[in-house]
């Protein structure tokens, strides 16, 4: 006996509302995740590694506490702002949480061995992006040159015209360079200006 259409089609509005529904229950939650995941907190607490390590080394920079008081926080720096590059970024975050509880860097030892190539992966996406999440704060147009010391003039006046970015220059800004760090050895142009200083904001 064939199904008659009105039943057919309630059940067709049911499940159409229902995937809806659940779409959206599964959107928020995900979306509440990589909110709750992307706060100094959660970057500072949530594992030991970047509690005793990175974080600590943070604390002591200018990122942190400033004459202006304006703060860049762990995720102003390592999170690109932007939907599809977060995504791709929480994506990419699978990989540490995989380390993490493998015990990889662990323990300051362990932690400091992997520094060099840690740091290697950092340096490489800010520069691919041209230093994006710097820019959030930082923007060369916005730079009042009469306010810098001589020095910064000249040097980023140098970096703009050989199209450096902000990675570049600012190795060391807000964490301990790795101790095989050479900037002898490093990309040219990136070698003199790295910033072991954290000179104000």
């Amino acid at each position: 006996m064939p199904e008659d259409k009105p039943k057919k089609g309630k059940r067709t509005v049911t499940v159409l509302l229902t995937g809806i529904v659940l779409g959206i229950v599964l959107w928020s939650g995900f979306n509440a995740g990589m909110e709750a995941t992307n706060t100094e907190t959660f970057c500072s607490t949530s594992c030991h590694e970047m509690e005793v390590n990175v974080y600590q080394e943070y604390m002591d920079t200018n990122h942190y506490v400033n004459r202006t008081g304006v703060r860049a926080t762990c995720p102003d720096c390592h999170v690109p702002q932007e939907g599809i590059p977060k995504f791709v970024r929480k994506l990419q975050a699978s990989r540490e949480v995989y380390h993490h509880l493998l015990g990889t860097i662990d323990t300051p030892e362990k932690f400091d061995a992997e520094r060099m190539e840690l740091a290697r992966h950092v340096w490489r996406a800010m520069k691919e992006t041209d230093s994006r999440e710097c820019r959030n704060c930082h923007e060369s147009l916005s730079m009042d040159y009469d306010k810098q010391e001589p020095r910064s003039v000249k040097r980023h006046e140098q970096a703009e015209e050989e199209g450096l970015t902000c990675i570049d220059c600012h190795k060391g800004i807000a964490h301990r360079l790795p101790a095989e760090y050479d900037p002898e050895q490093d990309i040219p142009g990136e070698s003199i200006y790295y910033d072991e200083a954290n000179t104000s904001l």
